[in-house]
């Protein structure tokens, strides 16, 4: 994989290009997608955004979304896009298989592909340029160094600017998490130079829950939540019941993860969703527990050193009683009064 910065001159001569980014984007995938679709085009390039799946509701409000192409709804076009793109940009993702349904299509095409991510050990063969680095908060982040570096600061206008807090905002727990640098502050300090009204984008993003998701939580966190306070970690088993009986959708179990960490001494926290397909694993943690090398060893996952997800094909109470018996063997790290 070549570097970012040898894809710069090509941004001189028109192309056809795709955006794509892992399934159910996020703040920050939806966000960096749009972000960067809102630059090339100013650049006169012709740029289709296209998710693998469908996204969460309150991601809508954001400039350029009604133009994002579900690919689940709409293959035949999404594949006519993609084979006839000169490039494809692969935002927030470290592997193709995160794109679902998508991989086949984009392993097929003789596009060029890059890639701008902030998780851990991409597979880089897939990719002929591109960057890969942990330590941004987001690739919100990566986008605006993508633009900044490029000579083309001044093409920043409030579309990209919203676009771009969206994923500031959301991949740092709203500027909490230790991954928020100073570099992140003045990116939003630049933004609201430029005149972004941030709160509006907060209740965009975080005041728009439904009664049914607000009943959800509370019967998640009084039926379905267990705390296990001999490995400092909480755990919530969501069966496929509540998201029936709550009506939930896209975006709904969001965020629901990082309440357990608010649980004082809590390590580590846990959540698993009963999909259709297979059970989803979220996980986070605080100080040097790294949930990356336990998703991945135990969870067919990976992510962050902080934050990252997993996947089981196993019964919601199978899933659960594996991690139950795995956490005996994290026991002496997650009860390190010392750990930080």
């Amino acid at each position: 994989m070549q570097s970012i910065d040898q894809f710069f001159p090509l941004l001189k001569q028109p192309f056809k290009a795709v955006i794509t980014s892992h399934q159910k984007p996020d703040g920050d995938a939806m966000g960096s997608s749009l972000a960067l679709y809102h630059f090339l085009i100013q650049l006169g390039h012709e740029v289709t955004v296209i998710s693998p799946t469908n996204w969460a509701k309150f991601l809508e409000w954001m400039p350029g979304t009604d133009k994002v192409i579900d690919f689940e709804h709409n293959r035949a076009k999404s594949t006519q896009l993609i084979n006839d793109a000169d490039y494809i940009f692969c935002l927030d993702f470290n592997i193709l298989h995160r794109t679902k349904h998508l991989e086949p299509v984009i392993k097929e095409s003789k596009a060029l592909k890059i890639l701008i991510d902030h998780h851990q050990q991409p597979d880089t063969p897939s990719f002929h340029f591109g960057i890969s680095d942990v330590q941004m908060s987001s690739t919100c982040e990566m986008i605006y160094d993508f633009i900044v570096h490029s000579g083309h600061s001044v093409l920043l206008n409030l579309d990209i600017a919203a676009c771009l807090y969206t994923g500031l905002m959301t991949d740092t727990g709203s500027f909490r998490f230790p991954s928020t640098t100073a570099s992140v502050h003045k990116i939003v300090a630049h933004l609201k130079e430029l005149g972004l009204q941030h709160s509006i984008i907060h209740e965009n993003i975080y005041d728009q829950s439904t009664e049914g998701r607000l009943k959800f939580m509370g019967n998640a966190f009084l039926n379905r939540m267990q705390v296990l306070y001999e490995y400092n970690t909480a755990l919530l088993a969501i069966p496929k019941t509540d998201i029936y009986k709550f009506d939930l959708k896209t975006g709904d179990t969001e965020g629901l993860v990082n309440y357990l960490l608010s649980i004082e001494g809590i390590k580590f926290a846990a959540i698993v969703i009963d999909r259709e397909e297979e059970r989803k694993w979220s996980f986070r943690s605080k100080g040097k527990f790294d949930v990356n090398i336990f998703a991945r060893t135990h969870f067919e996952g990976g992510g962050h050193a902080n934050a990252a997800g997993g996947r089981s094909s196993k019964t919601v109470d199978e899933t659960v009683t594996d991690f139950k018996e795995i956490l005996e063997t994290y026991k002496s790290q997650l009860t390190q009064l010392n750990q930080k």
